[in-house]
């Protein structure tokens, strides 16, 4: 009989559950979420995005007071799936927030997501290290995967997704149902073997002789992971 079976790891174990540590860049820290302490600056950097286009593509928000992102925070905070970061400007500020979920640390696969970055925080260099130390934090405890899901009519997200170096693995159509809508769901993933590249691609993107002193970038992250992503299709013939 000719069947294939998968390649055998015998020197891998199950990674440890991520804690909730900080996590330290030069351009921003994460720490874990803390309702009390930050929400008053999440909800004033949030209210920035004044047409509530950044809440479309999430199941819950927008808020419209303080005390509404409040509540909500507090019923995640305490979770340890999803696992909750605020992310920190260098002023010690609340700018966003963002989570790992979907933990199987059997399989060794971890997602992030519920990123809500703040119109202060997107399309800046913390942005990208936000979800460099992430990934890096993910990895070095053991993972495997790490994997990236999104609305597949989420263009700005699959977007983001491959600049950061994770590859598109296909849709998922009728995946869910959120705010009343169909959702078919793109999947995104980087994997362990991979990493050493992205991890050299991102902190060469991350150094700061690549921004002018306008801030604009030398050299493009997306020019640095393009090589990385994968175009394999397996047969399962």
């Amino acid at each position: 009989m000719d069947f294939k079976i998968g390649t055998s790891l015998p020197h891998w174990s199950a990674p440890e559950h991520p804690d909730p540590v900080d996590l330290i860049g030069q351009y921003c820290r994460l720490v874990p979420l803390n309702p009390s302490a930050h929400s008053k600056a999440l909800f004033k950097a949030f209210a920035d995005d004044t047409a509530d286009f950044d809440w479309v593509y999430l199941p819950y928000g927008p808020f419209n007071t303080n005390e509404q992102l409040e509540a909500w925070l507090e019923t995640v905070a305490g979770e340890t799936d999803p696992l909750f970061f605020t992310i920190l400007n260098t002023h010690n500020q609340p700018i966003g927030i963002a989570s790992y979920l979907r933990i199987n640390p059997a399989s060794g696969s971890i997602e992030v997501g519920h990123i809500h970055f703040s119109p202060t925080l997107q399309r800046t260099p913390a942005a990208t290290e936000a979800m460099y130390l992430m990934m890096q934090y993910a990895f070095e405890l053991g993972y495997r995967r790490y994997e990236w899901k999104c609305d597949a009519l989420n263009n700005r997200s699959r977007r983001a997704a491959l600049r950061l170096g994770l590859s598109f693995e296909g849709v998922f159509r009728q995946a869910t149902v959120y705010k009343s809508r169909n959702r078919d769901t793109a999947w995104f993933a980087a994997i362990d073997s991979e990493w050493p590249t992205l991890k050299v691609a991102f902190e060469t993107w991350l150094k700061k002789d690549n921004f002018g002193h306008d801030g604009t970038q030398h050299l493009s992250l997306s020019t640095l992971t393009a090589p990385i992503l994968s175009s394999k299709i397996e047969s399962s013939d």
